[in-house]
């Protein structure tokens, strides 16, 4: 983004989201598989609706994994644990229809390669300390809060599907005011008025007190701002009685909440092999140690691999021209102290762990959590010094 005055929005979804659901089934099985056989090739997707979970895709282990207990397990600590909510973990029917994986790919993969072509995309900037744009850290925090005070029982009438939705305002390229806070929540009906088509005015306020005002800064914050709790007046019917979901539905919230570019590819249920994740986690890695060494104040990477080929086919800096040396010279920079290979990335940020359910819900990035390797800034003075700023 230049810098100008403007609005910028960004969404998240709480962890019983249907396509959230998805994305943590896959994971968990990724990680199941990987904590047994650390060379699993995984490629695993979800769908979910009404009663039924369907786990398909290519994987190849030598380990087992009882899906129907992992998913059920995972669907209770999610919280669908009753029919008030529309889904309950112990009567859905939950199919399996996992395959291995193509031999096409594997011969690729198998001597180094990547494991598919694409593009992946890094960025990091200023906005806030975890060197991540405001409006995603803001949205993912507050349906973290979400889930706390329905675990909790703060708000013992809250569902687990929900979202949130905030819009900043910008001044000169930097985050000014929060302009629009958008909270909906899935709720059982006792919070209903008497017309039965929306929750009342005190549960409004309540979720404003307990699940706003204790994320979102004051000083973000005056008379002008406007709060959505729940706008089409209610939200008892949800999850995935109410919409299906899918695995690599959320990439946009998943990454940086669209203040950066986004290569394509879904992260969930996929082996550190497959690039459209490790490569993006890398590239993660890479730009938030440029900005945090202070060669400039936001960078945004993109990385290109081809599919079987171990070394990317371009490396693209762009700093938004707040670089304090030349992006080419960042370039050079980057080739020098990052490894860009597939296996090196692996072996640089310790994929193969089983780390990735963790990562399912709430953002890959700008996470403190000891699991986040390519989060780490620790090479941010080595790039310092080699850059003379």
């Amino acid at each position: 983004m230049a810098k100008k005055d403007f609005l910028f929005t960004s969404e998240s979804v709480t962890e019983g989201h249907p396509d959230k659901v998805c994305d943590q089934i896959s994971d968990a099985v990724l990680d199941a598989i990987i904590g047994q056989d650390s060379k699993g090739r995984v490629a695993c997707e979800t769908f979910i609706t009404i009663g039924l979970v369907v786990v398909g895709g290519e994987i190849t282990t030598t380990s087992y994994v009882d899906i129907q207990k992992l998913v059920r397990q995972l669907l209770k600590d999610i919280g669908y644990t009753s029919a008030k909510y529309g889904f309950n973990y112990e009567t859905c029917a939950v199919l399996n229809a996992i395959g291995s994986q193509s031999p096409d790919i594997s011969q690729g993969v198998d001597i180094g390669g990547a494991g598919d072509q694409g593009l992946m995309i890094g960025y990091a900037c200023r906005e806030t300390e975890e060197l991540m744009p405001l409006p995603i850290m803001l949205a993912h925090r507050l349906t973290k809060r979400l889930a706390q005070v329905r675990k909790e029982e703060i708000l013992k009438y809250l569902g687990p599907d929900g979202k949130s939705q905030v819009t900043v305002e910008y001044k000169d390229g930097v985050p000014h005011r929060v302009d629009t806070v958008v909270i909906s929540s899935q709720h059982t009906e006792e919070i209903l008025d008497s017309t039965g088509k929306k929750i009342t005015q005190k549960a409004t306020d309540e979720i404003i007190e307990a699940v706003i005002n204790p994320i979102i800064e004051q000083r973000f914050l005056d008379k002008e701002t406007k709060y959505f709790i729940n706008p089409t007046g209610k939200f008892v019917v949800g999850g995935p009685q109410s919409d299906t979901g899918m695995t690599g539905r959320k990439i946009i919230v998943d990454t940086y909440g669209g203040m950066a570019p986004h290569g394509g590819g879904a992260f969930s249920g996929k082996d550190p092999t497959k690039v459209d994740r490790s490569a993006s986690y890398m590239a993660r890695y890479i730009a938030k140690n440029v900005v945090a060494s202070g060669m400039a104040d936001k960078c945004n990477i993109q990385l290109a691999y081809a599919i079987g080929v171990a070394d990317p086919v371009s490396v693209m800096i762009d700093t938004e021209e707040t670089a304090k040396i030349s992006e080419k010279k960042i370039a050079e920079l980057v080739k020098e102290n990052f490894s860009l290979t597939p296996q090196g990335i692996i072996n640089e940020l310790n994929l193969r762990r089983p780390i990735y359910l963790k990562t399912a819900a709430y953002g890959h990035f700008g996470r403190t959590e000891e699991e986040f390797s390519w989060e780490k800034t620790d090479k941010a003075e080595i790039l310092r010094k080699k850059a003379g700023i």
